[in-house]
């Protein structure tokens, strides 16, 4: 059987009681102080980097997980901000790029589940395209390496998170 995430919270966190029983598929509540908890899923961003070749933007994943597979430039929301400074934040962290808003594009979300640390982590990605007239990169933070590849000669199974890997294919059928 599969573990879920809120296996692992046995206590309340705001009282301690370890009376904290499952109510919902996402959510427990404590039997002593009524504290009710969602597991609901954390943002996260994608962003499909296009140079003015048509070449997308792909990096070596530094960590676990999928460390070593291909991923797009990006990551999770920071609390306060908004899903187009979080692209824009982590683009600039993973390869030294530096946008603007205007130039993000809104394509579309997939949900997304992965393991990390031990614990199941769901989150929503939200995946942006932009064309950049700046090549030069460099594989920073959680990139190691990085690489402009014609979009066309791309195997989307070698993307080793499940939604990059299903953005990418998604992402490829636009440019038949």
């Amino acid at each position: 059987m599969e573990h879920h995430p809120l296996d692992s919270f046995k206590y309340c966190p705001k009282c301690g009681n370890n009376q904290f029983l499952v109510e919902t598929f996402k959510s427990k509540k404590c039997s002593l102080c009524g504290f009710h908890y969602f597991y609901n899923p954390a943002a996260a961003v994608g962003v499909f980097v296009l140079n003015e070749r048509g070449e997308l933007l792909v990096g070596k994943r530094t960590f676990e997980p999928a460390k070593n597979t291909l991923d797009l430039p990006g990551g999770f929301v920071d609390f306060g901000e908004n899903a187009e400074t979080a692209a824009i934040r982590e683009i600039e962290e993973e390869t030294g790029l530096q946008l603007e808003v205007k130039q993000l594009e809104y394509l579309f979300s997939l949900p997304n589940e992965y393991i990390f640390s031990g614990f199941k982590v769901s989150t929503m990605d939200i995946f942006f395209k932009c064309i950049v007239s700046n090549g030069l990169v460099k594989g920073k933070d959680d990139i190691s390496e990085l690489k402009w590849v014609d979009i066309k000669s791309l195997d989307p199974s070698l993307f080793g998170l499940q939604s990059i890997s299903q953005a990418v294919e998604m992402f490829m059928k636009s440019f038949q």
